[in-house]
């Protein structure tokens, strides 16, 4: 039985990016900033009762006599409670356990063609520790984009306006930073076990290091675009955020209402159609704000039970990138254009060159994952390059040649070729016939 590190690491950065924004919240409020306090709490509270709530509807506390858990979750404290919790089944997995156990079946990762099916018999306190970790990584996703992502924008924004780094700026910046990164790589595991949730997935540590170079370079520059741009046109900042959010929140619906299924009704027995709908409506939420900053793993499919699309697209992935470099590069285009004073020690060619060469190299860490590095890349019906091949054989179908016409008779059947051995025969024939005809009628 593997330890619950991930859970720790989850509650570490959870704890310390709250404790970051409260302290510096109450620097804000001693320098009389009172804009930067209420937004810095916003983002710090808001997230977290986000969580709160995510834990209690994933392990059903509401259905369960657990008030001093509820109380706890009210006070903030929940991450903190389930951490201890994940811990102590951890410590007394070697006791004795109950005799009920269950059976999984998982197909082993083979270098053949066909894979071997494995039975393990899983215990209670594994069970208990698959539930605790499944929920630690949704809540791992939420606090990453819905409050560590406008938590970055919002600190290095200031940093910009005040063209000064503090230290308490400074630590909950990088907090932040990691929180996100963290998020955006438990979502690629998320997918990964969600699409291939037959098979025994095993991710090794040279795919989490690519994921992590690959996801902080992404996450990094998107945000410094997006500071920068805003820095210069406030109030045009916002049309560029929403169209993004509203693109990617209405994409999963119009795919739903295009595809005429019914409404989805077994997402949880225990929600009423309302509930469903409410559901629904904070999942696009959630996926709409994850690809507002990067590339989502996961891609919803509101038709399926699943609610998600396990099919790998990688049309869809390089339309994605190659849009959001072009936005990228327009963004800091109107940056160069319209900046301002406070840019005057700043290179500032250099400094959008290697905003874009950071992107490009998040780009190239992303191919070298999915070639190479992805637990499941044996599975792929096609690989990164044979995706790339044949999506630079669409971009140059206009510039191909087009197909000589080929010439036909007054009965519109197809002339053969003076050139080919058919075509001379067949012409042989005919003159042979000709002139037995011509023959016959002077006889």
């Amino acid at each position: 039985m593997r330890p619950p590190s991930s859970i720790f690491v989850s509650v570490s950065l959870f704890t310390a990016e709250t404790a970051a924004a409260l302290y510096l919240s109450t620097m804000y409020r001693s320098a009389g900033d009172r804009i930067w306090q209420a937004l810095t709490l916003l983002f710090a509270l808001a997230a977290s009762a986000l969580v709160q709530l995510a834990l209690t509807f994933v392990h059903r506390d509401l259905g369960r006599d657990r008030p001093l858990v509820l109380l706890l979750h009210l006070l903030q404290l929940g991450p903190i409670v389930r951490c201890l919790e994940a811990f102590s089944i951890y410590g007394g997995a070697g006791g004795i356990e109950e005799p009920y156990v269950s059976i999984t079946r998982k197909k082993q990762m083979a270098r053949g063609v066909q894979s071997e099916e494995v039975e393990r018999q899983v215990g209670q306190a594994e069970g208990k520790l698959v539930a605790h970790r499944a929920a630690f990584a949704r809540t791992s996703v939420i606090q990453a984009f819905l409050g560590s992502a406008p938590q970055l924008t919002l600190q290095l924004y200031i940093c910009v306006l005040q063209q000064a780094v503090s230290i308490g700026r400074g630590t909950l910046m990088v907090i932040s930073l990691l929180s996100i990164v963290y998020g955006a790589l438990r979502c690629n595991i998320l997918a990964i076990k969600i699409k291939y949730d037959d098979y025994d997935v095993e991710v090794r540590p040279v795919a989490y290091l690519c994921i992590f170079l690959w996801r902080s370079l992404e996450i990094a520059t998107r945000v410094a675009v997006l500071v920068l741009f805003s820095s210069v046109l406030r109030i045009w900042i916002l049309p560029v955020v929403l169209a993004n959010f509203l693109a990617f929140f209405s994409y999963p619906w119009v795919l739903f209402w295009r595809s005429r299924s019914p409404f989805p009704e077994n997402i949880e027995k225990t929600l009423t159609r309302v509930g469903t709908a409410m559901a629904l409506g904070m999942l696009t939420f959630l996926y709409a704000c994850i690809n507002v900053f990067c590339w989502s793993a996961v891609q919803l499919k509101l038709s399926d039970p699943d609610l998600i699309s396990k099919s790998q697209n990688w049309y869809r992935m390089a339309a994605y990138y190659m849009l959001r470099l072009v936005e990228n590069a327009a963004l800091l285009l109107l940056w160069y254009t319209f900046r301002t004073e406070v840019y005057r020690f700043v290179c500032a060619p250099l400094l959008m060159l290697q905003l874009l060469a950071s992107y490009a190299v998040a780009i190239f860490f992303m191919l070298i994952f999915y070639q190479f590095c992805h637990p499941c890349r044996r599975l792929f019906t096609s690989n990164v390059s044979q995706g790339l091949w044949e999506c630079s054989h669409i971009l140059c179908l206009p510039c191909r040649p087009r197909p000589q016409e080929v010439p036909m008779d007054k009965t519109g059947l197809e002339l053969p070729s003076p050139h080919s051995k058919e075509g001379t025969q067949e012409r042989v024939v005919e003159m042979n016939s000709a002139v037995s005809l011509s023959l016959c009628s002077t006889l």
